[in-house]
């Protein structure tokens, strides 16, 4: 197994370090345009091995020739998010820089599984399905499954309980337009309704929705990497392990939910052949209409994103 980080970053350099030290791959490569960045960070990475007890061997380039014949890419280069930015602003700038990035990769990897990290994520996810042309199954976007956390975690938070125990699903796209699903949420099977007042839902629904932001403004110079690199790595665990798991990601819709050539965060099965399933869930017309303005927003970033770069 051959698995090309792109991108050198918070998130990439840490998406390489928990690859690594679960072993998903022989050989990990971390390409940046950086000169020096990925190379450092990578032979750093490499010297841990040894007491993590693992044999992954991690490469760090600015050449992706070497990244050739990769059996999973995972995309994160991009600029980051800054106090006062949503995952919108970044679009004018990232469209470029991942449509470049995503060229290059599958110029020397055409049947690799891309899996997209970038804000806005599902605007990027789309237009990575554009400029290589594969399939729904090959290239598919990360989002849902952060949300996910995030929202399991304010659960855990509220409650006192376990987060192993907090089963839920977040659709529609990465931003303040998502949909938390409070009727799909359970903790250890009990409904999450029966244990919580819908205005402490709420509460939580509005913080999961603005979780990224609330972190940016922390750090200030610079946005989550932790958790979204774990959620990327929890995607490729289920596919090189054919786990099928069912996960919450970004994938473009043929019909399901009512939509067609739109990404959208959706309940998909993950495994060795990559997007396997779409699950498709019956929502009422509260939740309908959620999904529908989260789709919207998306359609319209979607347009201007098209119209930034070249096929």
């Amino acid at each position: 197994m051959k698995i090309t980080v792109i991108g050198a970053g918070n998130v990439g350099a840490t998406c390489a370090q928990l690859l690594a030290n679960d072993e998903l791959a022989n050989e990990i490569y971390v390409v940046d345009i950086l000169e020096g960045i990925p190379e450092g960070k990578a032979l750093d990475m490499y010297e841990s091995m040894p007491i993590r007890e693992s044999d992954s061997k991690i490469f760090g380039t600015n050449n992706y020739e070497l990244t050739k014949d990769s059996d999973i890419v995972i995309q994160t280069a991009g600029l980051a998010r800054k106090p006062g930015m949503s995952r919108d602003d970044l679009l004018v700038a990232n469209a470029d820089i991942v449509s470049s990035c995503i060229r290059n990769a599958f110029k020397y990897s055409p049947n690799a599984y891309y899996i997209i990290v970038s804000n806005p994520l599902d605007v990027m996810t789309y237009v990575s399905l554009k400029v290589t042309g594969l399939p729904r199954h090959k290239v598919f976007g990360m989002a849902g499954i952060l949300d996910t956390a995030r929202y399991r975690s304010f659960i855990s938070m509220a409650t006192g309980y376990s987060m192993q125990d907090v089963q839920a699903l977040i659709l529609g796209g990465h931003g303040d337009t998502m949909v938390p699903l409070p009727r799909y949420t359970t903790i250890a099977g009990i409904p999450l309704t029966d244990i919580l007042s819908a205005d402490k839902i709420d509460e939580i629904v509005k913080r999961t929705a603005g979780g990224g932001g609330e972190i940016v403004k922390y750090l200030k110079t610079g946005s989550a990497y932790y958790a979204p690199a774990a959620a990327a790595v929890q995607m490729v665990e289920s596919m090189v392990k054919d786990q099928k798991r069912i996960l919450p990601c970004s994938v473009l819709l043929q019909g399901e939910y009512g939509y067609n050539d739109l990404v959208l965060g959706v309940p998909a099965v993950l495994g060795k052949n990559g997007v396997e399933q779409v699950i498709e869930l019956k929502l009422n017309d509260a939740e309908k209409a959620l999904l529908k303005t989260s789709a919207d927003h998306v359609v319209t970033t979607n347009n201007e994103a098209m119209a930034l770069i070249k096929l």
